[in-house]
This record gives C-alpha cells, sequence and structure tokens, in this order.
C-alpha cells in the first residue's frame, strides 16, 4: 500500500509540471488570438495594395533612346535570375520592379555613360492577370482575369459549386507582400439566398479562391482500402 501511494505521489509531481506548462502555452496563445468583432462591427476587408504590374523572369521590353537611338533594344528578355543583359552596361538585376521603377533604374545606369537620358520602356510579353481556383469546384485551375470579375463570376468561370462544397465559407486568399497572404471568408450562400451581390468582391490578379468541403462530404463510408493513409475519395 504504502508503495502504491508512493507511486500515485510521483506521478502527481510529473503531472503538476506539464499541466502548468499546458496552462502558460494556453494563456500565451491566448494573447496572440485577436478578438472576435463585436457584433455589428464592420467585417474585415481586404488591406489596399498596389496594382501596378512588377518585372518578372520570362518577360521582355523595348528600350527605347529618343536622344540616343544606337542604344536601343528590342525584346530585352529577364532572365531566370531576373537579370538583363543591356548594351553599353551589361548586367542589371529588374525583377519585381514597376515599369516607371525600371524606367528610373536605367535612366540611373545609363547615366554613367550619357548625360541626362531620355528613356521609353515598353513591355512586350509578360504574364497575363489571372486567378487560380481550387477545392470543391467543377474545373480547378489557373484561369485568365479578362476585366472585371466578381468572386461569384469567378466560381462561374471555373465550373460552379460540386454537391460537395461548402457555399457558405469560400476562401478568398489575396497576396499583400512578398512574405503575406490576406483571407477572406465569404458566404456566397447567404448572398445568393438575400439576392445582395454588395460583399460580392472583385477580384485581383493573382487572387486564389478555395472552396471547402461540406460537413457530410468529410468522410467515405467505405473506401480502397490500399489508399489509406494516401488520400480519401470525395463523396
Amino acid at each position: 500500500m504504502f508503495l502504491a501511494v508512493k507511486m500515485r505521489a510521483a506521478a502527481m509531481l510529473m503531472v503538476l509540471p506539464l499541466a502548468a506548462a499546458l496552462a502558460t502555452a494556453q494563456e500565451v496563445v491566448s494573447e496572440n488570438v485577436p478578438a472576435k468583432p463585436a457584433a455589428g462591427a464592420a467585417e474585415p476587408q481586404f488591406q489596399s495594395r498596389d496594382t501596378r504590374y512588377k518585372i518578372a523572369p520570362g518577360d521582355s521590353f523595348d528600350l527605347n533612346f529618343e536622344l540616343s537611338p544606337e542604344f536601343n533594344q528590342t525584346a530585352v528578355a529577364v532572365q531566370p535570375d531576373g537579370f538583363v543583359t543591356l548594351r553599353g552596361i551589361g548586367d542589371l538585376n529588374v525583377q519585381g520592379q514597376t515599369v516607371p521603377e525600371l524606367t528610373q533604374t536605367l535612366r540611373g545606369a545609363y547615366n554613367k555613360i550619357l548625360n541626362d537620358p531620355i528613356i521609353s520602356v515598353i513591355l512586350k510579353d509578360f504574364e497575363k492577370p489571372y486567378f487560380v481556383a481550387d477545392g470543391q469546384i467543377g474545373k480547378p485551375g489557373k484561369y485568365d482575369l479578362r476585366g472585371d470579375t466578381t468572386l461569384t463570376q469567378a466560381i462561374a468561370i471555373a465550373g460552379g459549386f460540386k454537391d460537395s462544397s461548402r457555399h457558405s465559407q469560400v476562401l478568398l486568399f489575396r497576396r499583400v507582400s512578398d512574405q503575406w497572404m490576406e483571407a477572406k471568408v465569404i458566404n456566397v450562400k447567404q448572398m445568393e439566398k438575400t439576392g445582395n451581390l454588395k460583399e460580392d468582391p472583385m477580384l485581383h490578379p493573382g487572387d486564389m479562391l478555395f472552396v471547402p468541403k461540406n460537413t457530410m462530404s468529410k468522410v467515405d463510408k467505405f473506401f480502397p482500402s490500399a489508399s489509406m493513409g494516401t488520400f480519401f475519395r470525395p463523396f
């Protein structure tokens, strides 16, 4: 009996530090989780973002010098590492710059050999605006973004909802920087029910929409044993 009491005491000594650690961790998590907005508060909106196109590998542009045509170049290709090879100055990194930024970069580079050069940059080949649709949708994939397109229109373009789709929790992801994505949950079911499309957001180039499964389609009742641990077939 003495041995049993001693073992229980030892077990308590092990559990208490663990419980304290878990409590501390829960406090840290609670401090870092943002509070839910108060009832009636406006829903969070996507942050504004500079939508000017930025030069990327695979793009090409024409380079025209108004007063020094001998430096003109056509179809200057941006290499996979972001560099271009320019007449008179050699290699220059241009990746991630907008056309106005690139123009200023080129002027600064050519100022070393030309007096106040007047340069114009004309994009010739570049990545077209697009959006990505994924999840429980008819035809997941990457689509050209032609003109003004709303979320519900994009869903229709991508084949519409499946029977397994959760209409009330469509996720819209938008890149706000090179390291961060912003996400928003859109209740398409509510919009369609009320006929109010004011909350139907306009897509930006590079946006991704994801349609999750509804509750009834998360798990199959039966599925091939060979697939266990690798994937679940949609209901």
